[in-house]
């Protein structure tokens, strides 16, 4: 008989990002790629650890700073500023604005509809709604 180890089951896609980001935000600042290896179980390998988080640097999701070394890492923005993000890159991705922001907005629940429109009408209203906003706003200038 042939040896069969036992795998786990595959990871849905962005599954490992986003318990790499639940780590990072866990912690009381930047932190190492081991560190969030031991805060993720130690069962990844340190060089994926560091795959997932220089994927998150090109997504703008984290930023790193040098610490003699290696890099500490932070992520740019909180889960709903993410997801901000997102929408933002397919809206871009598209040609038709108009068309996409409309189709968007009838779709929308009367509830949220009602949300999004408050937004746009009173953007101050944004402070009532602080997970709106990105954890660290300084990490969304362009430079």
């Amino acid at each position: 008989m042939t040896d069969r180890r036992q795998r786990s089951p595959r990871r849905g896609q962005g599954e490992l990002e986003a318990q790499v980001l639940s780590a990072l935000r866990a912690g009381e600042g930047p932190a190492t790629a081991g560190w969030v290896q031991e805060r993720l179980g130690g069962d990844l390998a340190y060089t994926t650890v560091i795959t997932i988080l220089t994927r998150l640097l090109a997504k703008g999701a984290v930023t790193r700073e040098r610490a003699g070394r290696s890099f500490v890492w932070t992520p740019a923005s909180d889960e709903a500023g993410l997801a901000a993000r997102r929408m933002r890159r397919v809206l871009d991705g598209e040609r038709d604005r108009e068309a996409v922001l409309a189709s968007f907005v009838t779709s929308l629940e009367p509830g949220d509809e009602r949300l999004l429109r408050e937004l746009l009408a009173h953007p101050e209203a944004q402070l009532a709604h602080p997970e709106a906003q990105p954890a660290h706003p300084e990490a969304e200038r362009e430079d």
